[in-house]
């Protein structure tokens, strides 16, 4: 399993974003993409999910285990993605939040088994009808990757998920989702401007 960008340029009228762009990413590895706000970042994660807005014109190819990508839909892409913000369903429980990542032929009692066993590893055993409202920043944050992992994706995009927590939290939460990421086994792509985030891996920076 392998996330392969290939010759990857973006523009915004006649402005490139940034240089050309090679990049291979293995299973169960996480590389790190560098550089200010406004560098082209989360705009690169857009075009690799499907979500690039008009105006901006792609050039190059995105390949995820031997698939192209480029005309394929957002939804079939089977690529996940986790913010900075948790963007979690406010009137849904976390069970509510987290069935949704499930794929909608699963019956009721494989999706409460799946969920039950997802927040146990988390460290959330019993959470299922909590209300949002009521978590932490850190438990928002893990139900949000929870939500993104049980959607089964062959790749997992992080769009600076961990700028907007403290430093402690920050810590833990990057711990946590590098294990989630290895245990799973799908290649990670990382985009930040903290140098602090980058795991050990492939580095690039925009430019």
């Amino acid at each position: 399993m392998s996330l392969v960008l290939n010759n990857i340029e973006i523009h915004l009228g006649s402005i490139a974003l940034f240089k050309p762009l090679n990049l291979c990413v293995g299973r169960g590895e996480i590389a790190t993409v560098m550089g200010p706000s406004g560098c082209g970042k989360s705009t690169l994660l857009a075009a690799i999910c499907g979500t690039l807005e008009p105006g901006f014109n792609f050039s190059g190819t995105i390949s995820l285990n031997n698939r192209l990508l480029n005309d394929v839909a957002m939804e079939e892409r089977r690529v996940g993605i986790l913010f900075q913000d948790d963007l979690l369903f406010p009137h849904l429980d976390v069970y509510g939040n987290m069935a949704f990542g499930l794929l909608a032929k699963m019956n009721r009692r494989k999706k409460r088994e799946r969920v039950r066993q997802s927040l146990a590893a988390a460290g959330l055993e019993g959470f299922e009808n909590r209300d949002i409202a009521t978590l932490s920043g850190g438990q928002k944050a893990r139900v949000s990757l929870l939500r993104s992992l049980l959607a089964e994706p062959e790749a997992i995009l992080l769009d600076e998920p961990f700028s907007k927590l403290d430093k402690e939290l920050r810590s833990a939460m990057r711990e946590f989702v590098f294990n989630q990421i290895t245990s799973l086994d799908i290649p990670a792509l990382l985009v930040t401007h903290d140098r602090d985030d980058a795991p050990n891996g492939a580095l690039l920076e925009l430019s």
